[in-house]
């Protein structure tokens, strides 16, 4: 069991503060004091397959941890009472400047995101999306950069994320058929 799962990492009841929070085998905690029960649950997250007029899958590069420097898809967590559609435009917006013509639901995929010494795990919902236009593409948020790459040459041992190297690779085997 690597050393950031939450039943190493947590080890006090958010609620009482109490030492008598104890890891169940349904995957929650459990407050003996308060009777506080947390759910450790999958978080969702968007990622974005987006093909230019040549038919090369758009990757960007990470600026920040986790992996930072590795390929990803664009895309993030779903805020809070959002949708996962609204979670697409948002962060395609946000981290490419671009604005999302239509969208339509690929795959699901599960991760394990580890953010400050913490495993947080995901959903990570894959959406095939048009662009209008790529002129007013830029760089923002957390990317440094983006590369287009032919579908039959992209660098899978760059790309950071178990969970997008599967959903590329579907997306890619989709598209040599």
């Amino acid at each position: 069991m690597s050393p950031t799962f939450p039943q190493k990492v947590i080890k006090y009841c958010p609620k009482c503060g109490s030492v008598d929070f104890h890891y169940q085998l349904d995957n929650s905690f459990l407050c003996d004091r308060c009777k506080f029960h947390l759910y450790i649950n999958s978080a969702a997250a968007v990622a974005a397959l987006i093909v230019n007029q040549k038919g090369e899958l758009l990757l960007t590069r990470r600026a920040i941890e986790p992996q930072s420097g590795m390929l990803d898809l664009p895309g993030g967590f779903v805020d809070v009472m959002e949708t996962a559609e609204c979670a697409m435009q948002r962060e395609i917006n946000e981290e490419l400047n671009l604005e999302i013509k239509e969208m339509k639901y690929f795959m699901s995929f599960p991760n394990e995101y580890i953010f400050g010494g913490l495993s947080v795990f995901t959903t990570d919902l894959a959406f095939i999306c048009q662009i209008d236009s790529f002129q007013s593409i830029l760089a923002r948020d957390d990317i440094s950069n983006f590369e287009f790459f032919k579908q039959e040459a992209i660098p899978m041992n760059e790309i950071g994320s178990d969970s997008m190297k599967e959903i590329v690779k579907a997306f890619v085997k989709l598209n040599q058929q």
